[in-house]
């Protein structure tokens, strides 16, 4: 896994899922990131080899809940993002997961109460010691390269301190969101931390925040001097933010986003999630559109409202005719 000069897809909480990752990678993501999971909750699944949709599935043990899906598609860039605060416990969910991904990142980012409270995320930035343990543990008990995520500490000079520490562990690269804890989405991204951080490492890193069009990336690739550059709402609203060449119309994304959905038999819940975010930031949920992903119930509502009810009948064919052969 090389991280110079690559496009990077956000971890994104219900959003970054296998179809979505998919998404962002045929317009030009290099990496994707997977949405933060709990090492406490991989640690109760099993991986399982999914014949019916060709998927890998890491499924909760007693239960049919799949809280991680890849596919060898993605094997060489697909980075799973866990959310930890213990060292063992870590290693046992990295351990687990590794074989079947590019890396395996830890979240220490995530300024939500859930993540805080538990001594995760963004709880981690002030206890260094803690970070040099779960790195190095990693580092010295998987192959697969490891990386962090972080925010921007109080000043300048303590991010860049903390990030010092970090390359220490044998990081392979280090995302830098260039705000702090307490800063808000609508408060501007802070670029020229980012640059300190990018001045004082030798290893690469990944410059997040603020990039909504594809014009942004060679702006915060100029700003901070990073080579590589993180992106979560840009493609989030619109996943051909990645593509040099065409940005894609929204609608057409978001079709793209339903079929993928239901070729990768994605949970409705999330499905309508991001369908939802989608909207929100171009149009409204009080229209038809709207109101009809609000009330569906499965992903074959999804088609009809899209008018992919042929499409999903064909995959839903092909499955069974598969199985049936199998």
């Amino acid at each position: 896994m090389e991280y110079e000069n690559k496009l990077v897809l956000a971890p994104m909480v219900r959003v970054g899922t296998l179809p979505f990752r998919l998404l962002a990678a045929d317009y030009g993501a290099d990496i994707t990131y997977a949405e933060e999971i709990i090492d406490h909750k991989i640690i109760k699944c099993e991986r399982i080899v999914n014949d019916y949709i060709k998927s890998t599935d890491f499924v909760e043990k007693g239960t049919d809940n799949v809280v991680f899906r890849t596919c060898n598609e993605e094997k060489g860039r697909v980075v799973f993002q866990m959310g930890t605060s213990d060292a063992v416990r870590a290693l046992k969910a990295a351990q687990l997961v590794c074989k079947d991904v590019a890396a395996v990142d830890i979240n220490m980012g995530c300024p939500k109460s859930f993540s805080v409270s538990g001594g995760m995320g963004a709880a981690l930035l002030t206890k260094p010691d803690l970070i040099h343990d779960i790195l190095t543990t990693l580092r010295r008990n998987i192959d697969t390269p490891v990386t962090c995520k972080i925010r921007l500490l109080k000043s300048s000079q303590d991010t860049v301190e903390l990030a010092r520490r970090i390359e220490k562990t044998g990081v392979s690269a280090l995302a830098v969101h260039g705000r702090q804890v307490a800063d808000r989405p609508r408060d501007p991204a802070k670029w020229n931390e980012i640059a300190d951080v990018v001045s004082a490492l030798t290893i690469p890193v990944i410059a997040n925040g603020d990039v909504f069009e594809y014009d942004d990336i060679q702006r915060i690739k100029v700003a901070t001097g990073a080579s590589s550059v993180m992106v979560a709402r840009g493609a989030l609203w619109n996943a051909s933010i990645f593509s040099p060449n065409v940005e894609a119309h929204w609608e057409d994304v978001k079709k793209e986003y339903v079929r993928k959905s239901i070729l990768w038999d994605n949970d409705v819940k999330s499905t309508k999630h991001t369908l939802k975010e989608m909207i929100m930031h171009y149009s409204c949920l009080e229209f038809p559109e709207g109101k009809a992903i609000i009330k569906s119930q499965n992903l074959a509502d999804l088609a009809k409202i899209y008018g992919d009810e042929e499409y999903y009948e064909s995959v839903r064919a092909y499955r069974i005719a598969l199985n049936r052969h199998a």
